[in-house]
């Protein structure tokens, strides 16, 4: 199968759920002279809406780059796909979580809510893993050019991604901001693997598939 229609149902995905996501804000209630204020509180929800949208888009351009270099697909890579938007899927309803219980204050309900997130997160990296693997072992799936050595440079950013995740969920059983923080440190080693990734890929074309 070629990719075109893959990465363009995988794009209309990505492209359905930051919608969502941003469908989450609504007017606050307020009294009039009071909309300043009915705004700034409604800090966690912006706050959980920019972390979530940089995650989101991390992981499309991650998505983007690396199956281009793929010719063709075939039905486990689909399935492996599909697997993965379902966990991309997921980022919604811990985001809500997360802005609910931080509006609150509430600790407990603030644990449960990044625990919540940190699982979906872990299970995200652990799809990208499994995808890794599997088209490791389908060199026939990618375009000439692309050198084994690339694997080897990134096969570990998705166990990594899943250790702090871990950490964080360790972590915030003892203190919710370290959870927290851990949960965010998450998400931007993501940006930082995939600036990493993409230029392997580029050093990677030049080498022997």
């Amino acid at each position: 199968m070629k990719t075109d229609r893959f990465q363009a149902f995988s794009d209309g995905i990505f492209a359905i759920l930051i919608t969502i996501l941003v469908l989450e804000f609504h007017i606050p209630d307020y009294q009039p002279g009071h909309l300043l204020a009915a705004l700034l509180a409604q800090w966690p929800l912006i706050l959980s809406y920019v972390f979530s949208y940089f995650y989101v888009g991390t992981l499309w351009l991650f998505h983007h780059d690396y199956f281009n270099m793929l010719q063709r697909i075939d039905r486990n890579v689909n399935m492996l796909n599909l697997l993965m938007l379902f966990s991309i899927t997921l980022l919604d309803y811990p985001m809500s979580l997360v802005a609910d219980a931080l509006t609150t204050g509430n600790r407990q309900d603030m644990q449960t809510a990044f625990i919540v997130y940190d699982l979906v997160a872990l299970f995200i990296s652990a799809t990208f893993y499994f995808m890794y693997a599997y088209l490791h072992h389908h060199q026939n799936l990618k375009k000439p050019g692309i050198s084994m050595a690339f694997y080897a440079a990134i096969k570990f950013d998705p166990v990594r991604s899943v250790t702090i995740y871990g950490l964080a969920i360790v972590a915030t059983f003892w203190s919710v901001w370290l959870g927290a923080i851990l949960l965010a440190g998450g998400i931007i080693f993501h940006f930082l693997a995939y600036l990493r990734m993409s230029r392997q890929l580029e050093q990677a074309k030049g080498g022997t598939a």
